[in-house]
């Protein structure tokens, strides 16, 4: 089929799945990993162009970043003055069994005094003022080797826990808390040629959730289920078009709700200079840009996103957002093979540099 073709189809998915009901976030401790743990998952390059994580944000091409390591920043803030932070560090393993790689990144979030409108069973039927800080520490671990034919697979494994200390208007405080339950996901990505890459990627979130006010505790589970489906196209040298679609489905035992969701994913990236990439694209219902900056053996990815997962936590925390999102990226087997040592080790004769796989 004509690659035009192709991507009409995708488009028309994507575009008609964006009009579904949203999965909005019930529970504060929750919503604010969609600034943090829920962007890391996907990558500062792929949030740049459309934050779709079935492409070149799947987990079953870790192996192509092998020998590097990685520091990441966020922030998330809002017109209201409420902002969220998070800082991260990880690394890739050396290729190791048929170039099969270990990646793993810890990450810390925060926030300030964070203004919203939430429900307490304590505090009566609606939802009321409060006022609270929270944090998400998170450990992931991603594994992930090249097959055959193009393919790629990879698996993801994650531990997170959330919480969230607010007082109501009226001086009454409500926490919520999360106990990590078994969570993670895997990714397929198939590159037939240097043109292509399709993708699909699966997210399985699991957390038990404890609510206390002053009415007592109240417990249950909070699940998260997330499908993505994407392709990406090279029309010309540099340039790449990114179409994907995201399926969402939450369930929520304290608040008692079920919610699902489709989101389109559009982006677009062009290669400017040997070292410089410029993107733009739509995650979501977000609008985003991008670039990256290669001072080898340094890579800077960053990203900005204005309302940041605004289809999925709604007008919780605030009404507008701007979100600036980084990562450098350090390969330390460029630096172990550097200009002057490769010519030391050659006897004088300059040796070809290794295949760049991304």
């Amino acid at each position: 089929m004509d690659s035009r073709i192709w991507l009409a189809c995708f488009l028309v998915i994507a575009v008609v799945g964006g009009f579904a009901d949203s999965a909005r976030a019930q529970s504060p401790e929750l919503a604010m990993r969609d600034f943090s743990s829920g962007q890391i998952k996907k990558g500062v390059r792929s949030i740049g162009f459309g934050g779709d994580g079935a492409t070149w944000g799947n987990y079953g091409l870790v192996w192509q970043d092998a020998n590097t390591a990685v520091l990441d920043y966020g922030n998330t803030h809002y017109t209201n003055g409420n902002d969220f932070n998070f800082q991260a560090v990880g690394a890739t393993s050396p290729s190791l069994w048929h170039d099969l790689a270990i990646y793993a990144i810890a990450m810390q979030q925060g926030t300030n005094d964070v203004k919203f409108l939430a429900k307490a069973q304590g505090l009566g039927p609606t939802a009321v003022p409060m006022v609270g800080k929270g944090n998400d520490e998170a450990v992931f671990v991603k594994v992930a080797m090249p097959l055959a034919y193009g393919l790629s697979a990879g698996v993801l494994l994650s531990h997170e826990t959330s919480q969230f200390n607010a007082t109501s208007a009226g001086g009454q405080p409500v926490k919520w808390e999360t106990d990590w339950r078994p969570s993670g996901g895997f990714g397929l990505a198939w590159q037939p040629d240097k043109a292509w890459l399709f993708g699909f990627r699966a997210l399985y979130n699991n957390d038990f959730e404890r609510r206390i006010d002053s009415s007592g505790v109240a417990e249950g589970m909070a699940q998260t289920t997330e499908y993505r489906l994407g392709g990406s196209y090279q029309p010309w040298k540099g340039g790449l078009i990114d179409i994907g679609a995201t399926r969402i489905e939450k369930w929520n035992a304290i608040a008692g709700t079920h919610t699902v969701s489709y989101n389109p994913n559009l982006g677009f990236e062009q290669k400017v200079f040997d070292n410089l990439i410029l993107r733009v694209g739509l995650d979501e219902t977000s609008p985003t840009a991008g670039l990256t900056y290669k001072f080898s053996p340094f890579k800077l990815d960053i990203a900005y996103v204005h309302d940041m997962a605004k289809a999925r936590v709604g007008d919780l925390f605030g009404i507008t957002s701007d979100s600036i999102l980084a990562t450098l990226t350090f390969d330390f087997a460029k630096e172990a093979a550097s200009p002057s040592s490769k010519y030391a080790a050659t006897g004088g004769v300059e040796q070809p540099a290794a295949k760049v796989l991304r």
